[in-house]
């Protein structure tokens, strides 16, 4: 059978000035896709405090590290970096546990050197993300002792 050649795109069709019923639609399913996507969110944040251990003890740290960060007396910059190396923490141990549970259902829980690689790699990840998370408030408290902000 002869395969076609033809690539040429398809063209967008061209907004008129007054939004029609079909593009009002659109809108509103957007604003639609958006809720479902925080609660498919939601349904991750407890999906991964239910089944992950790691995930439980790192949100522990974070209830204890945001008040403290919020409550240090250091700069507003510093605060967020102390905040944003908490969330990255979070976030990657998040990215990890789901690399781990599509590579345990790829392997159908048989050993593989690639699955190891692959669940080493992620929780590589993780231990660099605490590093970060250290190192970040470190530098933070050492310059505001630097600054004079904190009387002993």
């Amino acid at each position: 059978m002869p395969v076609s050649t033809d690539q040429t795109p398809p063209v967008a069709p061209v907004a008129s000035p007054r939004a029609s019923l079909a593009d009002k639609k659109v809108t509103v399913l957007g604003v639609k896709r958006i809720i479902n996507a925080f609660f498919y969110s939601m349904e991750g944040f407890g999906s991964a405090y239910k089944h992950e251990q790691a995930f439980r003890q790192e949100m522990m740290l974070a209830v204890i590290l945001v008040p403290v960060a919020l409550l240090l007396p250091v700069s507003w910059l510093g605060k967020a970096l102390m905040l944003g190396s908490v969330l990255l923490v979070l976030i990657v141990e998040l990215l990890n546990s789901a690399v781990e549970w599509c590579v345990d259902l790829a392997a159908e829980q048989q050993r593989h050197p690639f699955a190891k690689r692959a669940k080493d790699m992620g929780s590589a990840a993780v231990f660099l993300s605490l590093v970060n998370c250290l190192v970040v408030w470190v530098l933070v408290v050492a310059q505001a002792v630097a600054d004079g902000r904190f009387h002993g």
